[in-house]
């Protein structure tokens, strides 16, 4: 979320009332977007991933449940709800002419052995595009981005740049980019990681490190729903999220950037960031990056 107004979501985090149980979207958000959905018309190669996604009838997702705005499960509907969550039905649209997905959990350590294993068929988790993953991971994209942020508990002072973090103990998740970004910008901090964010929220809560450095777009929808939680100063990183797919497989991934040069044309790209990201962040819908080549 590097390219938003910071001082936007800031202003949103300060005055939010949102209970834990708050989600996104809503009964029919994610049909008006289906009904602008495209489908792919273009020609098949057998035993390619789209005939194999066609073969079985669905599309299998590598992701999250438990992340607000992003992919989070309606306890009511239990439908997800989120800018990835409906990305994902989206695309399963356009593979195959129906939305119909299902959904794996992955964790940063788990994320490539799904794709290299063939469990998933995609990875659609904030996943930010880095030299050292695209030597293990094929990426579409990049569809979204964002930057590291900082956060603390609320009323925490001295720390209010990345600079702050000197001498410091930092959370940050395991695997995740906020690892070199930390140690790039604070060389002297104590770096303590942890397997998931509700992980590294909690052990920020417990005071088992100082700040917590992690996906502004992450952090933002955390303190959405935990008034413990306060964000400190911009993003002083931009980090790609790009759709993980297994590593070598040119022609899917073709395929999906292709939907993704579509979508982001077309205005669908918008229309999800205004029912999911938007609904807490004020100001117009940014323009969708563009795709790498």
């Amino acid at each position: 979320m590097g390219k938003l107004a910071v001082a936007a979501l800031l202003l949103f985090v300060a005055g939010c009332s949102g209970g834990s149980g708050a989600v996104p979207g809503g009964a029919g958000k994610l049909e008006a977007l289906l009904a602008k959905a495209p489908v792919y018309a273009g020609q098949v190669t057998p035993g390619s991933a789209v005939d194999r996604i066609r073969a079985r009838g669905k599309l299998v997702i590598g992701g999250s449940q438990d992340a607000p705005l992003l992919s989070q499960l309606d306890p009511v509907s239990g439908e997800l709800t989120g800018f990835d969550a409906y990305l994902g039905k989206l695309l399963a649209r356009y593979l195959l002419g129906e939305p119909d997905t299902e959904l794996l959990s992955a964790t940063s350590e788990t994320r490539e052995p799904l794709l290299s294993n063939g469990t998933v068929d995609v990875i659609i988790q904030t996943y930010t595009i880095t030299p050292a993953r695209r030597e293990r991971v094929s990426f579409a994209g990049p569809y979204y981005r964002s930057g590291q942020s900082i956060a603390v508990r609320k009323g925490t002072t001295g720390i209010a740049t990345p600079a702050g973090l000197a001498g410091k103990t930092v959370i940050v998740g395991a695997n995740t980019p906020g690892v070199k970004a930390v140690r790039d910008a604070a060389p002297t901090a104590r770096i303590v990681e942890f397997g998931s964010d509700p992980e590294c929220l909690t052990a920020l809560k417990q005071g088992r490190g100082e700040a917590y450095v992690q996906d502004q777009a992450i952090l933002v929808a955390d303190a959405s729903k935990d008034g413990e939680l306060q964000l400190v100063g911009e993003p002083f990183t931009e980090d790609p999220y790009g759709i993980g797919i297994r590593h070598g497989d040119a022609e899917f991934t073709a395929v999906v950037n292709d939907w993704l040069r579509e979508i982001g044309e077309s205005g669908l790209w918008q229309d999800v960031w205004r029912q999911t990201i938007g609904t807490v962040v004020t100001g117009d819908a940014p323009a969708p990056p563009a795709i790498a080549s």
